[in-house]
């Protein structure tokens, strides 16, 4: 049968009659179809974690803790009756049958862990093992073995533990939690009540999770199922490395609802190999407390964008006043990275090698300052008092000052330039004011100076907090501020939040 011709066309060695035409198409085709269906195979479930749980489980173990209880005293007394009362033997027997049994108890717990060293350093959480007497390990075999604790870190929920094997142990490598991404595939294996070796699966679900559990929050999200007893164990990626440690979950039920977190490699991973070399952590210390740089704050700055963490005051004796870092300043860099959000710098500054000399970058007075910090110990810190808070500035306090919407500090001579306050001001100033909040629907706004609380003045954050929460003890729907502003003195009422 003969086809009828195209005009040739030369390309290299090959002419394109319409048969080479129909040939390649089709070839085309087929590639495309394949490539498309590896592509569709590649993006779906896998077949099976079968391979990768076998190999995983023998290095997740499970944690069973024993705590001795004493029982409370108490109970009615016998009453005091003269001998041979009638009654007396109905008493003596009602109350001694009824009396609190005040020996002491056995309260036990479970969770999970992983063995990180073939030499027996087992990984776990905090709340697992905390206030335990005897802690004990048990591996996939049921081997059980006694536990020493080497050192815990309540900040980022992480505890080591040290068992001695007969022989060398599986073992588990953490991996890199920043390379994960919002859906990639993570499977969990743990404890969860009691049923040891149980292996779960999801995805990613969120990263940098922050649910006010302490000053490092940034938790991986997942929808893996993990439950009670789960604690401690890890979240492996598909590589079979750790880049996380199941530490908590959302359930208004007690039970798994899809919502769980761990705490990721990258945080863990410094924190374990203190534990390991000193017994306890070693975290930078930066001294300053600091807030959220909100969009009107960042334009009454100068910023382009609200970035960075705003230091709201400088510790007395502290790193930072010894770099000279002010109040009103904001920290866009350290030690080369950027400052992208406030929460994100006590991490930054933690992790930071104690005694190291480093580069700040910090907004001052509508231009880029630098500035050089040699970071010190959080902890002798802590153990000094250098980081108490402010007297009077308890957690209720300000929770009750953030329930009428508002950020204060006291009057610094930096806020008093950037407010453009009077001489010798008196009060405490608005430096933020949630855009929802009743403050925002009554015209409050940052750098006003709020100069009394019921009709009582006020010289710091603290005092605002806590003539408020008086006011909500006593039952009041509203507070009465005497606010100084541009446009003079004047009386705003605004509603406590109850909840």
């Amino acid at each position: 049968m003969q086809h009828a011709q195209v005009t040739p066309r030369q390309s290299g060695h090959l002419t394109f009659s319409r048969d080479n035409v129909l040939r390649w198409s089709f070839v085309l085709a087929l590639i495309t179809s394949l490539l498309g269906a590896n592509a569709a195979h590649a993006r779906s479930a896998p077949e099976s974690f079968a391979d990768l749980a076998e190999k995983l489980l023998p290095a997740v173990v499970n944690i069973s803790t024993t705590q001795t209880l004493k029982r409370g005293d108490g109970g009615p007394d016998m009453p005091n009756l003269p001998p041979g009362a009638p009654f007396e033997d109905f008493f003596k027997d009602f109350f001694e049958r009824n009396r609190p049994d005040n020996r002491p108890r056995q309260a036990q717990s479970l969770g999970s862990g992983f063995i990180i060293d073939p030499d027996g350093y087992v990984v776990t959480n905090n709340h697992v093992i905390d206030g335990a007497d005897e802690i004990f390990v048990l591996l996939q075999d049921d081997t059980r073995l006694p536990a020493k604790l080497l050192g815990t870190d309540p900040k980022t929920d992480i505890a080591l533990l040290k068992v001695e094997p007969k022989s060398k142990l599986p073992y588990v490598s953490f991996g890199d939690s920043a390379k994960s991404r919002v859906g990639d595939w993570v499977i969990a294996i743990g404890n969860p009540f009691g049923l040891g070796g149980t292996v779960t699966a999801g995805i990613v679900s969120a990263r940098g999770r922050d649910i006010n559990s302490g000053p490092y929050d940034n938790y991986i999200q997942t929808d893996a199922s993990i439950n009670r007893g789960n604690s401690g164990g890890p979240m492996f990626n598909m590589d079979g490395e750790v880049i996380g440690i199941n530490t908590a979950i959302f359930s208004p039920t007690g039970g798994s609802v899809g919502i769980g977190f761990a705490v990721p490699s990258s945080t863990a991973m410094p924190v374990v190999q203190q534990l390991r070399d000193f017994g306890r952590t070693k975290r930078g210390w930066l001294g300053v407390r600091i807030q959220v740089v909100s969009p009107e704050i960042a334009e009454t700055l100068g910023l382009d964008a609200p970035k960075g963490a705003l230091v709201s005051s400088v510790i007395e004796g502290g790193p930072a006043e010894a770099a000279e870092i002010k109040a009103g300043d904001v920290i866009l860099t350290f030690d080369g990275q950027k400052v992208d959000e406030m929460r994100k710098l006590p991490r930054i500054v933690a992790s930071t090698q104690v005694g190291s000399k480093v580069d700040v970058e910090v907004w001052r007075k509508g231009k880029i300052v630098k500035v050089a910090v040699n970071v010190e110990e959080l902890e002798e810190a802590e153990t000094a008092g250098l980081i108490d808070e402010p007297k009077g500035a308890g957690k209720s306090q300000d929770e009750a000052v953030r329930s009428l919407g508002l950020t204060l500090s006291t009057i610094t001579p930096d806020l008093s330039q950037q407010f453009e306050l009077k001489k010798e001001q008196k009060g405490v100033v608005v430096t933020d004011v949630l855009g929802d909040s009743s403050a925002a629907e009554k015209g409050v706004r940052p750098g006003d100076v709020i100069v009394e609380v019921g009709q009582q003045e006020v010289g710091s954050p603290s005092d605002v907090a806590a003539k408020v929460e008086q006011a909500r003890k006593d039952g009041k729907k509203s507070v009465l501020l005497l606010i100084e502003s541009r446009e003079g003195l004047r009386f705003v009422a605004l509603r406590i939040d109850q909840g």
